[in-house]
């Protein structure tokens, strides 16, 4: 076999070498990459580590000393924890409420946001830029922070929380659907159009079949961090597991059996709906539970 199959053709030693090439400049980059991230990483620690009221290093042999009071005052107690567990069961029905309504708010939201800002399917391709750059607002803003607006506005309690993080959902969930959209086969839509159907009769019938699975399991998954979500705005005011257990911390020493209790509803409810929707999710996208 010669070096080259026909004139002017480059060789399998070019070739060889173009790629090795190639290789390197790849590994350069990346290992140059990794170096300013590294720097990034260190400089921003050292910076924060100054900033803070103490130094991390100093107070890092403590960090087991809050866990271990807590733990140590509900072994103490431990007769009392499931009377505390019954105490605080409605703040848990109210964090899984906010939960579940802001979803469905932010669920609902982020599919029509989708839906216009999906090229091939938008009912104003022109205006596609503008529902993107308004989801991308949505998703960017951090929930604590619209929920410490809105409590300034509304006051404390759930509902501060329940907008703040649909509002958030919604962005979050038009990215994740969009990108789904974009997959759809544009050929029912076609031929809804033809037999003069209106946008929302092909969205529904052409479009959202296709796409149902992937969108009810975001959904799922989206309400699994939304149960995290509305227990940290109760840090805030904003009602809820999060409220009570904010409290509890507050008081110290003489409270800690509650903040126990509160610990292990949240941890346990975590846990539940995360196996729950794991398998649905694995249903509607594998056709299988596991």
């Amino acid at each position: 076999m010669t070096a080259t199959d026909t004139a002017g053709a480059p060789s399998v030693s070019d070739i060889r070498e173009s790629y090795l090439a190639q290789v390197g400049r790849r590994r350069l980059y990346s290992g140059l990459v990794l170096l300013i991230f590294m720097v990034l990483m260190v400089s921003g620690f050292n910076v924060a580590d100054e900033r803070n009221a103490g130094g991390f290093w100093e107070g890092l042999h403590q960090i087991g000393d809050y866990p271990g009071e807590v733990l140590a005052e509900a072994w103490e107690k431990r007769a009392d924890l499931p009377g505390l567990i019954a105490k605080f069961f409605p703040a848990l029905v109210e964090t899984i409420n906010i939960a579940a309504m802001s979803t469905i708010i932010g669920a609902i939201g982020g599919l029509i946001l989708s839906l216009l800002g999906t090229r091939g399917l938008a009912k104003w391709p022109r205006l596609i830029p503008l529902f993107r750059r308004f989801s991308d607002i949505l998703r960017a803003i951090p929930e604590i922070v619209i929920a410490l607006v809105l409590i300034f506005i509304l006051g404390g309690g759930p509902v501060p929380a329940m907008i703040a993080i649909a509002l958030h959902t919604a962005g979050a969930l038009a990215k994740m659907f969009s990108e789904v959209a974009e997959n759809a086969d544009l050929k029912p839509v076609e031929g809804l159009a033809s037999t003069g159907a209106t946008w929302t009769q092909r969205m529904m019938l052409g479009v959202l079949p296709q796409v149902a699975p992937n969108y009810v399991s975001y959904t799922l998954l989206r309400f699994e961090i939304n149960i995290r979500a509305s227990a940290i705005l109760g840090f805030v005011g904003a009602g809820g597991l999060g409220y009570e257990l904010r409290n509890a911390m507050a008081w110290g020493p003489g409270r800690f059996d509650e903040a126990a209790a509160i610990f292990i509803l949240l941890f346990g409810t975590i846990v539940f709906f995360d196996q729950v929707s794991s398998r649905y999710r694995n249903r509607l996208t594998e056709g299988q539970a596991q």
